[in-house]
Order: structure tokens, then sequence, then C-alpha cells
């Protein structure tokens, strides 16, 4: 039988998922133990292929294999459009929208004193560099319109405000409290169609 110790350690380790508690933490690490143990295999091995390849972009900060992700290195991009995202989960769901041609920059979360994220812990620096070395006419902000999203929303305009570009937010069809990763395409259209300058 596996040392109680071991099984703690893992259920703690699945405790450090989003949503996943000390209940749903339990089951899943008896699941493993009990009836898949091929399949904690296979999650084992994809997790440290996964830590062991994937890097960040140079360009956009999202999850790369290579040194440019497969969306900056695209002829077919607009290259002077920037929307300014959260996580590479809201990139994902702008991208099967299939509405946005633009490029992408990730902060890779949002403001948040009361978890200690400000602004040294976002990848804010080097959203000023890709700013400083390319040919940018238009900077979307399409944070989440939670009360984070828009504190991150704020800061960056504040920080982008005396640049010479045109700063715009995602307007309607995003309701307040909401995540772009679970908004429906049409959704995301009418936001990106209805975005506002600042």
């Amino acid at each position: 039988m596996a040392d109680p110790r071991s099984v703690d350690v893992l259920k703690q380790a699945l405790r450090r998922l989003p949503g996943v508690g000390p209940k749903s933490a339990q089951r899943m690490a008896f699941h493993l133990l009990e009836r898949d143990r091929d399949g904690a295999r296979q999650i084992g091995e994809a997790i440290r292929q996964a830590l062991s390849r994937i890097n960040h972009c140079k360009r956009c900060n999202n999850f790369s294999e290579t040194e440019l992700c497969d969306i900056c290195t695209s002829p077919s991009r607009q290259q002077e459009l920037l929307c300014v995202v959260e996580t590479p989960a809201d990139v994902e769901a702008i991208e099967q929208a299939g509405i946005f041609r633009g490029m992408y920059f990730i902060l890779m979360g949002s403001l948040s004193p009361l978890d200690d994220i400000g602004p040294e812990q976002l990848a804010i620096s080097e959203l000023i560099r890709i700013l400083d070395d390319h040919d940018i006419e238009e900077v979307i902000l399409a944070t989440n319109l939670t009360l984070e999203g828009q504190a991150t929303g704020d800061y960056l305009f504040d920080l982008l405000q005396h640049r010479s570009l045109k700063i715009t937010r995602l307007a309607r069809g995003m309701p307040i409290g909401g995540e772009l990763e679970y908004m429906d395409p049409g959704t995301l259209d009418q936001a990106f169609s209805g975005r506002r300058t600042l």
C-alpha cells in the first residue's frame, strides 16, 4: 500500500489546480492510484515534457516551444495592432472566435494588491519594450471586466497615454465581471467591433 504521506503529497499537489478543493483532490488522487495508474503516468510525463519544452514567446509572452510563436511569425497578422490580454487562455478564446488578426501581448495575470500582485509581477516592462521596438499604431486593452482586470487596464492606460498611439478598450458585449476565456464568439465579436478610444 502507498505510504499515507505520499498520498497526502499527491492530494496537496492536485489542490494547486484552480477550482480543486480538498474533496476533489482526494477523489482525483484515489482514482489515479486505484484505477488509472497508466493515466497518472501519462499526466506526469506530459507535465514533465511541457515544463522542459515550453517557454515564453519573446514577442507576445505566450507559451511557445520556439523563440517566437506561430502567431508572431505569421505574415498574415496585422503587425500594427496589439491586443493586450491577461492570460494565454484569453488569446485562445479570441483566436477561436476568429475575429482579430493583429498581434497579442500577454501580461500573465492582473493587478491584485490583495494577492501581492503589483506591476512588477506582470510582464509590463516587456510590453513597454515591445512598444519601443515595433511600429504599433493601436493598443487594445482587452483585460477582463473584473475589478482586477479593470485596475490593470486603467494602470496600462495611465502608463501608455503619453505615447503617440491609439488606445482602445473592449466595449459592449463584455459583461461586468466576465472573463474572456468564457465568452462566446458572438460576444467577443461585438466587444472587438465596438471598442472605443480612451
